[in-house]
């Protein structure tokens, strides 16, 4: 093999060596990112990972929020009208946060069925419906739950 193709093909070797180290390090840089959503049937169905970050949607159900006394944790359920699941929540809640509203929160799914949400999301205005949050209530309602009415 001649002396200057030689030299080439190492070069280009060690550039695919590199791009391929590259493309492999950010594959796993953004698989450590992931938060998977599920809906509360997936949840209760135990599809949900446990002790994995991911997210949880659907509708707070009426009359499930309860606070805390002490400090400014809160329980309620987040339904998708077919399972309810438990989220706890220590923080301070978005404004538009209320009973009967969609909801997305980001935490992790604790042995005891209940989700330990670290951020809580809450619709911007009243036609917005976090797109995963409508898509698990659609699904729901496909397989003959109905929603009660809300106000919209």
């Amino acid at each position: 093999m001649h002396p200057i193709r030689k030299k080439r093909l190492t070069i280009i070797l060690f550039l695919l060596a590199g791009l391929a180290i590259a493309v492999g390090l950010t594959t796993y840089a953004l698989r450590q990112n992931i938060n998977l959503f599920y809906d509360p049937t997936q949840i209760a169905s135990g599809e949900a990972p446990l002790d994995a970050r991911i997210r949880a949607g659907g509708m707070v159900k009426q009359g499930s929020v309860v606070r805390s006394d002490q400090d400014l944790t809160v329980e309620f359920e987040v339904t998708d009208f077919v399972s309810s699941v438990t989220v706890r929540y220590t923080g301070i809640l978005p404004d538009l946060f209320d009973e009967g509203q969609g909801v997305v929160a980001m935490g992790r799914l604790h042995p005891d069925g209940v989700f330990v949400a670290d951020q809580v999301l809450a619709k911007h205005d009243e036609n917005y419906m976090p797109p995963e949050v409508s898509d698990a209530l659609e699904k729901a309602e496909a397989s003959g739950a109905r929603a009660p009415a809300m106000n919209q």
